[in-house]
C-alpha cells in the first residue's frame, strides 16, 4: 500500500514532442514502472557503430518552466555527463569537432520545479524520526507533494544525418526512489541521470531499456562517479561527477549547485580581458 501510495502521489510529467528530432515516424510506446516514453531504434546500425560524438544538451527557456539559466544549465549538463559515462561502456567517445559514426543530441522539453518547502519538510521529518527513534530501521517516505519532473527527447544520427535511434521520455519524481533536495531544480537534476541511463541503453543495446532484470552498474564506472577522470578525454567537456561531496549533499538535501561545478569552462566562456589602452604620442616618444 505504501509503495502504491508513493508512486501514485507523483503527477505525470508531460510526454511532449517539441520538434527537436529529425523524425517522429514509427516511434512506439515503451513504458517503465515510473517512466513514459516512445522509442525508435535501428538495432543493426547502432550495434555496428564504434564512435559517438555527444552534443551538449539543450534546455531552452520556457514561460511555463520557472527555472533560471543556471538551474537549466546544471540539469542539461547532468544529462550530457551521464550520456558520456554510459555510452563510454561500449563506444569510443570523440570530441565535438571529430568525425563519428553517431552523434547524440538531447533536448529538455519540460521540467516541473521541485517545491523547496515540501522538500525541507520531508527532510525535517526524516531527521525527527532519526532523533526520536534511532534504533528503528524504518525509512521515512518523502512527502508526495511538490515533486518535480522532467521531459526530454533525444536522437542518435549517423554521419549523413539519418536518425538511427530516438526517444521521447518523461518521468516525475516519486516518494521512494528520489531524495528531496531544497532546490527548484532538485528533482529535474536527479531525473537527468535517469534519462541519460535509459537513452544510453537504447543506443548501446538497440533495444528498449525498460523491462527485464536491472543490471548492476559496471565496476569501472565507480571511480568516475566518485569524481575521477572519465574513460575518454572528450567527456571532460561536461565536467566531473561531484563524487563523495555530491552524495553527501544529496543525503542532506542540498541544492545540486552547491556540490556540482557543472560543465568545464571553455575558452569562449572565459571572461575576456579588456584591451590595453593605446599609448599616447608622448608616452611613445618617452619609450
Amino acid at each position: 500500500m505504501s509503495v502504491a501510495l508513493a508512486l501514485g502521489g507523483c503527477a505525470n510529467a508531460p510526454l511532449e514532442r517539441a520538434g527537436s528530432l529529425s523524425s517522429y515516424d514509427r516511434m512506439s510506446d515503451a513504458n517503465g514502472l515510473v517512466t513514459r516514453s516512445q522509442i525508435r531504434v535501428n538495432k543493426k546500425d547502432v550495434l555496428a557503430a564504434k564512435t559517438v560524438r555527444i552534443a551538449s544538451t539543450v534546455f531552452p527557456a520556457r514561460a511555463d518552466v520557472p527555472l533560471n539559466e543556471k538551474e537549466r544549465r546544471l540539469v542539461a549538463n547532468a544529462i550530457s555527463r551521464e550520456l558520456c559515462l554510459r555510452l563510454s561502456e561500449r563506444f569510443r567517445i570523440v570530441a565535438a569537432d571529430d568525425d563519428a559514426d553517431l552523434t547524440v543530441q538531447a533536448t529538455v522539453t519540460h521540467a516541473t520545479p521541485t517545491s523547496p518547502t515540501a522538500s525541507g519538510a520531508s527532510k525535517a521529518l526524516a531527521i525527527a524520526k532519526t532523533v526520536a527513534l534511532p534504533a528503528v530501521p524504518v525509512p521515512v517516505p518523502r512527502l508526495p507533494i511538490g515533486l518535480g519532473g522532467l521531459s526530454v527527447e533525444a536522437e542518435a544520427r549517423d554521419f549523413a544525418g539519418f536518425q538511427k535511434a530516438a526517444m521521447v521520455w518523461a518521468r516525475n519524481a516519486n516518494s521512494i526512489s528520489n531524495s528531496p533536495r531544497v532546490a527548484n531544480e532538485g528533482d529535474a537534476y536527479d531525473l537527468a541521470a535517469d534519462f541519460g541511463d535509459d537513452f544510453a541503453k537504447l543506443v548501446t543495446t538497440g533495444e528498449s531499456p525498460f523491462g527485464g532484470v536491472p543490471a548492476l552498474p559496471p565496476i569501472e564506472n565507480i571511480p568516475v562517479r566518485l569524481g575521477g577522470a572519465p574513460k575518454y578525454v572528450a567527456c571532460e567537456a561536461f565536467g566531473r561527477f561531484p563524487g563523495i561531496t555530491g552524495f553527501a549533499g544529496q543525503g542532506l538535501g542540498l541544492p545540486p549547485g552547491w556540490t556540482d561545478s557543472g560543465a568545464k569552462e571553455s575558452p569562449a566562456d572565459s571572461p575576456v580581458a579588456p584591451p590595453a589602452p593605446e599609448a599616447s604620442p608622448e608616452q611613445t616618444l618617452t619609450q
